[in-house]
C-alpha cells in the first residue's frame, strides 16, 4: 500500500517527537512503519530547528539532533523554488511555508491542529486535517 503523503506542521511534530502524547505516538509510528511519508521543505525544517531551540524546551546539540534523526529519515524532501499558484493568505505567515508545501507536493494532507490553518479547509485544495482526523483516517 502507498503511502499517504501529509504535511505535518510544526506542533504536530513537537506532539509527536518532544512530549510523546499519547495522542500522536499513533502517528509517529505511522512514519516509521511506512505508513504515512511526512513531507518536509527548506521552510518547514528551518521552522522546526527554530522551535527546537526555544529555552523553554531545554534541548542541547545531541537532544536536537537525535529528535531530528526520529524524523528527517523518513521525509521526503520537496524542493519548492516559487509559491505555488492559488497559496492562500494566511493571518500567521509562519503558517505560509505549509501551505505551500502542500500544495507544492500535492501531498494527501495538511495535519495541524492551528486554527488559523484551519480556518481555511473548506477553500484549499488540499485537505486539511487535525491530529484526531487524521488518526480516524491511519486506523479505518
Amino acid at each position: 500500500m502507498k503511502p499517504l503523503r501529509l504535511v505535518l506542521d510544526t506542533n504536530v511534530l513537537l506532539s509527536a517527537l518532544l512530549f510523546r502524547s499519547a495522542a500522536m505516538i499513533g502517528l509517529r509510528t505511522a512514519w516509521q512503519t511506512e505508513a504515512i511519508r511526512p513531507l518536509a521543505s527548506r521552510e518547514t525544517v528551518a521552522e522546526l530547528l527554530r522551535v527546537l531551540h526555544y529555552p523553554k524546551f531545554a534541548l542541547d546539540t545531541a537532544d536536537r539532533e537525535t529528535l531530528l534523526a526520529d524524523y528527517l529519515p523518513w521525509c521526503e524532501t520537496v524542493t519548492i523554488p516559487v509559491p505555488p499558484p492559488g497559496t492562500p493568505d494566511c493571518r500567521d505567515p509562519l503558517d505560509r511555508p505549509f501551505l505551500e508545501l502542500a500544495l507544492a507536493a500535492q501531498a494527501d494532507a495538511l495535519v495541524t491542529g492551528d486554527r488559523d490553518l484551519l480556518a481555511l479547509a473548506n477553500a484549499f485544495p488540499v485537505p486539511i486535517l487535525t491530529p484526531a482526523e487524521m488518526r480516524t483516517r491511519l486506523s479505518g
